[in-house]
């Protein structure tokens, strides 16, 4: 959007002068107007980079965390009837995270130039997602953005607990597995290959070793042959599967892929279903349309396959359809899902409804999650311990045997 600076006469007849993002000289003019200035002239001056372009290469990210206090203490601020700009001053002076600070600043500025909340917002993609910006454009059209804010705190707050959950659950079982790989190529690079020539020594080249012995061996010697060769190639084989994941196509695979692992699957459905009824819920209430509220929600259900689906129910919606019917036949969403939102559609009630929908499947989220938690750190343990003690037998066995026939 082009930047554009201007001069003005106030009510007082003094001359004011700034610069907006705004679309063209018009809207510049009208946003003036609406703030009672006269314009006098109108500049477009050359687009700097954004603030957020210029920290890219630095990193520089904003946490969920200071989302959650930001939008709670502008949410206090807005009904305690604080003007806008002085709320975001204020904002921008309390916040301890500098990247974050300059993108306030950056949207006070915006405000004080005419722009709208929501559309000063929308510029920072990375820091407010689409649907944070969307309830926050509803929320003004309303005239209830107080009560909007408060709404996406709560929906920031419950985002963070869930992926710290998972984080938290995770954290463990990816220790001990990478652990476990570290070690096995270290043993059997530089440990087994000096095992094995003690072997040689003491029983010679045609001593007779148990099977899982040679098969140990064996496996040294092709990784000192080629283990060069398979990290290079593992790591190129990654980097284009990533790659892939990351185009619209690959996505929608890796996500159907995820949809038929047994355990995953129950997971990823739960955490979309919390979000969609949470977030729906959130539209809904906003004032937003069933239309724009399932293409809003669609992209926050974290899996395409799950989107994709709601698209097809928002098509069947524009034809007439109420939601829970298309969700109804739906593959991954629960049918008391569908149930409970032909209740809501009947009641008249249907963001109360799911957001309650939404606090069971955390919950379920939650107990699944602690569940498995206490499963898999045991079950690593054993499976590691497994593995040292098929690598011990595999050395130890046929040393002392082979030291035995040796002292016989």
């Amino acid at each position: 959007m082009p930047k554009f600076s201007y001069s003005a006469i106030n009510k007082s007849g003094k001359t004011v002068s700034g610069s907006v993002d705004l679309a063209d000289r018009q809207a510049v003019a009208d946003s003036l107007i609406k703030q009672g200035l006269r314009p006098v002239t109108i500049k477009a001056g050359a687009e700097k980079t954004s603030f957020n372009d210029k920290f890219k290469s630095f990193g520089a990210k904003v946490k969920l965390k200071d989302l959650v206090i930001f939008s709670r203490q502008m949410s206090t601020m807005v009904s305690a009837g604080v003007p806008l700009t002085r709320a975001l001053a204020t904002m921008q002076m309390q916040t301890t995270n500098k990247y974050f600070q300059g993108i306030i600043a950056n949207i006070t500025h915006d405000v004080e130039g005419g722009m709208a909340l929501g559309d000063a917002f929308a510029k920072y993609p990375k820091v407010f997602s689409e649907i944070y910006v969307n309830m926050i454009k509803a929320g003004e059209a309303g005239g209830i953005l107080d009560d909007i804010l408060k709404r996406l705190a709560t929906q920031v707050e419950q985002d963070s607990s869930m992926r710290k959950k998972i984080k938290g659950a995770m954290t463990y079982p990816i220790v001990i597995l990478g652990v476990t790989v570290i070690a096995f190529f270290g043993i059997t690079m530089f440990v087994l290959p000096k095992i094995g020539a003690i072997i040689t020594d003491l029983g010679g080249p045609d001593a007779k070793l148990p099977i899982y012995t040679k098969i140990m061996l064996d496996t040294s010697a092709f990784m000192q042959k080629r283990g060069g060769f398979i990290f290079i190639g593992g790591f190129i084989v990654m980097y284009f599967l990533l790659r892939y994941i990351k185009t619209p196509k690959g996505k929608f695979v890796f996500h159907t892929i995820l949809l038929k692992l047994p355990i995953l699957k129950d997971i990823i459905i739960k955490i979309a279903v919390a979000r969609f009824a949470r977030t729906f819920a959130s539209l809904m209430t906003a004032g937003v349309t069933v239309l724009d509220a399932l293409e809003v929600t669609g992209g926050a259900v974290g899996n395409k396959v799950i989107q994709k689906e709601l698209e097809e129910a928002a098509r069947e919606v524009k034809n007439g359809k109420q939601l829970s019917e298309p969700l109804s036949r739906s593959k991954n969403f629960p049918a008391i899902v569908s149930q409970m939102l032909a209740i809501g559609e009947e009641t008249g009630e249907t963001d109360t409804i799911l957001i309650k929908v939404a606090d069971f499947y955390e919950e379920e989220v939650s107990t699944v999650i602690d569940s498995l938690a206490s499963i898999i750190e045991p079950l690593m343990i054993i499976v590691l311990g497994a593995g040292v003690g098929l690598i011990a037998a595999s050395v130890m066995g046929p040393i002392a045997s082979l030291s035995k026939n040796i002292g016989g």
